[in-house]
């Protein structure tokens, strides 16, 4: 695609011609002097958008939403949401914009959405901008996310707009282009719920089946058979991110997607050293998205959507009530029957199967290692990393890493005695992550105007299975004067 071509990319305005009642249809703020950060060029051709057309004047404004496609609506969206466990009437996008839809590759609908693009009628007291750090953070670790097999919203592009932004000083703004299978939220429902208005639950409903769950619509409840697969894809979502070490930071119910994609990367971070309390939000002051709170607290959400599409499931709010609760009752065994069979990934014990002589074993193992973690300042990732090298005949590294060597020299001999599978640890057991310490690092000489430690890191964590000579740094903890790591949303 070249300049001239630009009449071929369409935006589809499907969310905004269907949902009317939670779109507000809207511009993005000019950007006096735009500058291309960093594009996915990937995932650009996924979606048939040349690179050479983005970098384009054009095209850098149709990342920006300054250029709008014949026939596309950019649109606010609406939504509510419980922030920390207190419900908001309205939400919304208060510093973002859906441009519209456009096909992948795979002829899968795809949102083209803005983050950054200034103040909607959602904004309230917020200036709608976003600056460099922020939108740096969501690009580098929603591609880490993509790399670990996690399904995640993806970054298009982050553009400098120009401007700057206050903030606790002046930073320099920024917009994040981001795809997403949908954007539609917990929130959404609860939104749609609130406006008492049924015949709009129902078609938000109706697009989310169409959208994420075609099946079911055959199903001979179609409503319910949408919250069963809502249900069994956040199970499996957020027993990834334990798996990983992964802490959202907010999960709040208008950051938790219908689609059972990763949102909002925010206050998010990896965990060093294991710590089941880990928390680097710093409006988490609770800890209520900590580490381990976070398979009772996407339950918790569930339950709000659950409430939400109630009367969609049956007219009868009784009779609706109990196969709500059935369903909502499946996610605690999902998400344990997830977890667990990618601990015995991580360990090298997928090929024992359930019921044999052998399961009870591997799941006293998997116990024993979570145990040898909580007993001291354990690094999560290097530790599974250096198992990998045990199950291979080296146990030295992983050894060296606990304080109670007589507890794992017993765990180990048990655990080798099942004969774990060296090369499955090394497939699913990473060795890069997006390390605190070398993220901020990166941003800070990004914001400065220096992206070669950024794209340095990004091109590390692109092939987080594959070690390779001279990425040592990229392996370490951090530094031990590091300190309290603490992460803030950037609004």
């Amino acid at each position: 695609m070249t300049a001239a071509a630009e009449s071929t990319v369409t935006l589809e305005g499907r969310f905004a011609r269907e949902l009317a009642e939670l779109a507000v249809p809207w511009q993005a703020e000019e950007a006096p002097d735009p500058e291309i950060l960093v594009l996915n060029e990937a995932l650009a051709g996924d979606l048939g958008l040349a690179p050479e057309y983005l970098r384009t004047p054009e095209g850098v404004r149709l990342l920006l939403g300054n250029h709008v496609p014949a026939g596309a609506t950019p649109v606010a969206q609406a939504y509510a949401g419980h922030q920390f466990g207190g419900y908001s009437p309205l939400l919304g996008d208060g510093r973002a914009l859906l441009l519209g839809e456009i096909a992948d590759d795979g002829g899968q609908l795809r949102d083209l959405h803005l983050k950054g693009s200034g103040r909607t009628p959602f904004a309230r007291a917020g200036d709608g901008r976003a600056v460099v750090g922020p939108m740096l953070r969501e690009y580098l670790v929603s591609e880490a996310m993509h790399a670990l097999n996690i399904p995640t919203t993806r970054a298009l592009a982050v553009v400098a707009t120009g401007r700057p932004v206050r903030r606790e000083s002046m930073l320099p703004g920024a917009v994040l282009a981001r795809v997403a299978s949908s954007h539609l939220r917990v929130g959404s429902f609860q939104y749609a719920r609130a406006t008492e208005n049924m015949e709009l639950l129902r078609r938000l409903a109706d697009h989310a089946i169409s959208r994420h769950y075609p099946a079911a619509a055959q199903s001979e409840h179609p409503y319910l058979a949408l919250f069963e697969s809502v249900v069994s894809a956040q199970a499996g979502l957020v027993a990834q991110w334990m798996l990983v070490g992964f802490v959202h930071g907010v999960m709040n119910t208008d950051n938790m997607t219908i689609s059972g994609e990763t949102i909002d990367y925010g206050p998010c971070a990896f965990m060093d050293a294991f710590n089941p309390g880990a928390v680097y939000s710093s409006i988490d002051v609770g800890g209520r998205y900590a580490y381990a709170n976070q398979p009772v607290v996407a339950e918790w959400n569930l339950a709000r959507l659950a409430e939400a599409m109630l009367p969609l499931f049956h007219e009868d709010q009784e009779q609706a009530v109990a196969p709500a609760v059935e369903a909502l009752g499946r996610f605690r065994s999902q998400y344990s029957d997830a977890w667990f069979n990618g601990m015995k990934a991580k360990l090298g014990l997928s090929s024992i199967p359930a019921g044999s002589a052998q399961a009870d074993e591997a799941s006293a193992l998997v116990d024993g290692v979570i145990g040898l973690l909580k007993d001291g300042p354990v690094d999560y990732t290097q530790f599974f990393r250096n198992l990998g090298l045990a199950a291979a005949g080296n146990t030295r590294p992983a050894r060296g890493m606990v304080l109670d060597l007589a507890a794992f020299d017993a765990w180990a001999g048990r655990w080798a005695a099942l004969k774990p599978d060296a090369g499955l640890m090394a497939r699913v057991n990473p060795a890069y992550i997006p390390r605190n310490h070398l993220v901020e690092e990166a941003l800070a000489a990004a914001t400065e105007g220096d992206l070669d430690p950024f794209n340095r890191l990004l091109e590390v964590v692109r092939l987080p299975f594959q070690e390779r000579q001279g990425l040592e740094r990229y392996t370490e903890a951090p530094p031990a004067d590091f300190g309290d790591y603490r992460t803030f949303c950037g609004t």
